[in-house]
């Protein structure tokens, strides 16, 4: 895969495994690091950029579901492959029911390992960052768009219907998902999810309907995919307006009449499991231009949800920031501040073009960087301007700074200046500067290289 491959961080407390993993990687082009524990690996993620986590699931201390929690929670971007022996395969299972992207099982051939980790590291790059957070931190709200949504989630949580929920990158569709889950009476069952965007036709097949062994090069045994893995359950299609017309044929199926066929397989399997899908996309623009299906379109749209932007319903925004501040406070260790009213009053008029998620992520920064025990609005103005939300006079005032630099000279300076003292600030922890520029940790490497900063 060459050098932009990405890198692998191998963690078991064998040595020799370690270093035959190491081995195998290294001959494939994709760069490793190794750790003998799964304290070791925590470290490791906190000072440098890791693609794919792999882990044996049982280890001394730390096992490999502990760590696969612990970067689940805090490095939600980077994909975790666990190595099990045959015994464990339904601890294996488990944990994918947990987060995990995939497993591999122990004496392990060659092809395979490589065909998983090839898989996680492309997904890892193209799948959009996941929106997660505390639970039902989306759902927070008084306004009568929130009512209105938690009306929905109740009625539908009642039935088996299919729902499709429909809103802006970022304002808590999949936070909606879970909770129709959680009030269903499918919740003591798994609730799994695919992102849909994240991965090329071939491979979302074979996620979604799994494969048997010899399906293609590098599938050496037989794998469920997402859908048995959701039996009993409920199945949550994320980006489903990214899914090619190929795959949507027998995703109408399996909506209609609850049957699948693994990837390379003739068998028919039937499945029970409620759907939950989502989407930012224009559906029927979409239908139009011929890039959806319109019989898959009405199969998912039974129930429909629509989750409002953050810019259409002002009146949450202070009850929003008010529990970010004290919940990231808390898991930063820090103790919660109080916000003053002017500082709030810029937070409800800002527009938000990234809903929910962008104000979590300018919360969490205002929060590690504040000075004293009060969140001030010269705090909120500087950090909004970071985003690029200036007011007319700032961005006068920064134009004539500049002078007669060009507008991409101008666009570099400033974000050299905001990488600085993010890691200025971060101690040069790259990780946690990346989380208070708002950006995945690989943008950050990105941006290091583009700026002659790496």
């Amino acid at each position: 895969m060459g050098q932009s491959a990405g890198t692998v961080l191998i963690v078991d407390d064998d040595a020799a495994l370690r270093k035959v993993l190491s081995a195998l990687l290294g001959q494939a082009g994709i760069a490793s690091i190794e750790a003998g524990s799964a304290e070791a690996a925590l470290q490791l993620l906190g000072q440098q950029l890791i693609d794919v986590v792999l882990s044996d699931l049982r280890m001394p201390g730390m096992g490999g579901m502990d760590l696969l929690s612990r970067v689940v929670d805090s490095w939600p971007d980077v994909p975790v492959v666990m190595l099990t022996a045959h015994g464990s395969v339904p601890l294996a299972v488990e944990a994918m029911k947990r987060g995990a992207a995939d497993f591999v099982l122990k004496p392990f051939e060659r092809e395979e390992v490589l065909f998983v980790l090839r898989k996680a590291l492309l997904s890892g790059r193209a799948g959009l960052p996941p929106e997660r957070s505390s639970p039902r931190v989306g759902l927070i709200g008084e306004s009568d768009r929130m009512a209105n949504i938690r009306s929905m989630i109740q009625r539908s949580a009642a039935t088996a219907a299919t729902v499709l929920i429909r809103g802006e990158t970022g304002t808590g569709k999949e936070l909606v998902a879970r909770a129709i889950h959680e009030q269903s009476a499918r919740r003591a069952k798994p609730l799994v999810k695919l992102n849909c965007a994240a991965l090329p036709e071939s491979l979302l097949e074979s996620e979604l309907f799994g494969h048997e062994k010899g399906a293609f090069t590098g599938a050496v045994a037989r794998k469920a995919g997402r859908v048995e893995l959701a039996a009993g359950g409920t199945l949550f299609l994320d980006e489903i307006g990214d899914v090619p017309l190929s795959t949507q044929v027998k995703l109408l199926r399996l909506l209609q009449e609850r049957e699948i066929e693994r990837v390379g397989g003739v068998e028919t399997i039937r499945v029970d499991l409620r759907f939950i899908a989502a989407t930012h996309r224009p559906l029927e623009q979409m239908l139009e231009a011929g890039e959806f299906r319109e019989d898959l379109f009405y199969r998912l749209n039974v129930i429909p949800i629509e989750v409002p932007p953050l810019r259409e319903r002002r009146s949450d925004v202070s009850l929003l920031v008010r529990h970010f501040a004290s919940a990231l406070a808390l898991s930063h260790q820090l103790p919660a501040p109080e916000v003053e009213p002017a500082a709030l009053e810029l937070l409800v008029a800002a527009p938000w073009p990234g809903n929910v998620r962008q104000l979590v992520n300018l919360i969490e920064r205002l929060v590690v960087l504040a000075e004293s025990p009060r969140i001030l609005a010269v705090d909120v103005e500087r950090e909004l301007a970071r985003e690029g939300n200036r007011s007319g006079n700032s961005r006068a005032k920064s134009a004539e700074a500049m002078g007669a630099m060009s507008l991409g000279q101008q666009k570099q300076e400033l974000e050299r200046s905001a990488v600085l003292e993010a890691l200025a600030t971060a101690r040069n922890n790259r990780s946690l500067a990346a989380r208070l520029l708002g950006i995945s940790r690989r943008t950050l490497y990105n941006k290091l290289e583009e700026l002659g900063l790496g």
